[in-house]
């Protein structure tokens, strides 16, 4: 049975192999990635603020899969998508597409209007997801962290705009 739950302590090493994991797949395994981010061992204790979530994908048990968001001060009301990862067993089953619909949800309760994300061109897949649900690729932004992140994007997730999007 798949669930999703709130990121907690006893996900923090599941998720963060997960990630590394995926990130060594597609050559990513540099500094300027995720890979290397200091937090990454203790996720939970990064998004343990009112303004960040985090939620893991799981199976029997087994995380499988993730997606954060945390503020992003490089456009207003914006927050950021963050460490969207799935297992290699759960891929190309629509979670990543579930996952994305659920933290847009989240950060539209947390009264974000915008979301940014930033990729990689290796993550492919991932780019097309990101394109298939409405995300359009912008300039990098100033405030980018992750020196080694090449694809940006930014979607708008106020009602008026989603309606439009819908339509087209």
């Amino acid at each position: 049975m798949m669930r999703t739950e709130p990121l907690t302590p006893d996900h923090d090493a599941a998720i963060a192999r997960l990630i590394r994991e995926n990130l060594k797949a597609c050559h990513l395994d540099i500094p300027g990635t995720a890979y290397f981010d200091e937090a990454l061992d203790h996720l939970s204790g990064f998004y343990d603020c009112p303004s960040r979530a985090y939620y893991v994908l799981v199976e029997d048990e087994r995380v499988v899969g993730g997606v954060g968001l945390a503020e992003f001060s490089g456009f207003p009301h914006c927050c950021e998508m963050q460490k969207l990862y799935l297992d290699d067993s759960v891929k190309g089953h629509g979670y990543g597409y579930d996952l994305i619909r659920m933290i847009e949800e989240k950060a539209r309760q947390m009264k974000y209007r915008q979301m940014y994300l930033e990729t990689h061109t290796n993550l492919q897949a991932a780019v097309h997801i990101y394109e298939k649900s409405g995300f359009r690729e912008i300039p990098r932004p100033d405030s980018v962290i992750h020196s080694t992140m090449n694809r940006f994007f930014l979607k708008d997730l106020t009602p008026s705009v989603m309606l439009k999007q819908t339509r087209l």
